[in-house]
């Protein structure tokens, strides 16, 4: 289905609307509401299971190729609106992550609870910023295809491209699929987004983290610093998982998911 959100094309999908405790997924960097097929296929029967196409992905709205974390958090907000959720357990991973620290410190009065997911509250350091103006110049000059190649191997640990290569086809296929446009776009997005590690002492709300064991993108050791500054907070590592955990241990990853989303529901 399609949203039209500040006059531009947005798709999202919205499984379990009977459901009367809504969750938002948010996909990391470059993906599309796909990579939440399980996740949305396992809650929806006793939750409301929204996920989206972030503005540039998937099947949304890609435009000029102008993008900043500000206004993804703007286009969640007008989506939130759009399908009159007045307030939400909001679900990121990675980039999905970022934008979801962003909406707590923007909008805290329109979520129930989160789940940061092999994310990090800091920003890009110089050497992260210059890392992420090197694949802009990459993808620009030789496409997403092959962006897509060199990516997964960064996103994926080692031993899931023995045990689940499925996966590493159907990321590589989301991306190669994704514009460099679109993909240039948002890296200076991820680039010049703000920390929100301030912040993260004013979270109140029940508060997850899951991080792969072997994620070298976003380490645990950040989860854990999120986890010791977000009181109350409940953290898991992901064993037999990198950057894309939901995927590369689903089991594991789902039943962390399921249990607590069980627990904000029946509260």
């Amino acid at each position: 289905m399609f949203a039209y959100l500040n006059g531009v094309p947005f798709y999202y999908v919205d499984e379990g609307s009977h459901a009367p405790t809504p969750v938002i997924f948010l996909h990391g960097f470059p993906f599309s509401h796909e990579m939440w097929t399980n996740q949305i296929e396992l809650l929806k029967k006793d939750f409301r299971a929204v996920a989206y196409d972030i503005r540039g992905h998937g099947k949304s709205y890609v435009g000029e190729g102008q993008f900043t974390i500000e206004h993804h958090v703007d286009d969640l907000i007008a989506l939130l609106d759009y399908l009159q959720i007045e307030k939400t357990i909001i679900v990121g991973l990675s980039m999905g992550g970022y934008i979801t620290l962003r909406a707590l410190e923007r909008n805290p009065q329109r979520f129930i609870a989160a789940v940061l997911c092999d994310t990090k509250s800091e920003a890009d350091t110089n050497e992260g910023k210059l890392k992420r103006f090197e694949s802009m110049k990459g993808v620009r000059e030789h496409g997403s295809e092959v962006f897509a190649e060199a990516f997964v191997k960064n996103v994926f640990a080692a031993e899931t491209f023995k045990t689940n290569p499925d996966a590493i086809s159907f990321i590589k296929k989301i991306i190669s699929a994704t514009p460099p446009l679109s993909i240039a776009g948002t890296l200076l997005a991820l680039a010049a987004r703000t920390d929100t590690t301030p912040s993260l002492s004013n979270i109140t709300i029940p508060t997850l983290i899951l991080v792969g064991e072997h994620d070298v993108t976003t380490p645990p050791a950040q989860s854990y610093m999120m986890h010791e500054k977000i009181a109350g907070s409940e953290m898991h590592i992901i064993p037999k998982a990198a950057h894309m955990s939901n995927l590369e241990n689903t089991e594991a990853f789902n039943r962390h998911l399921l249990a607590f989303l069980e627990r904000i529901r029946k509260s």
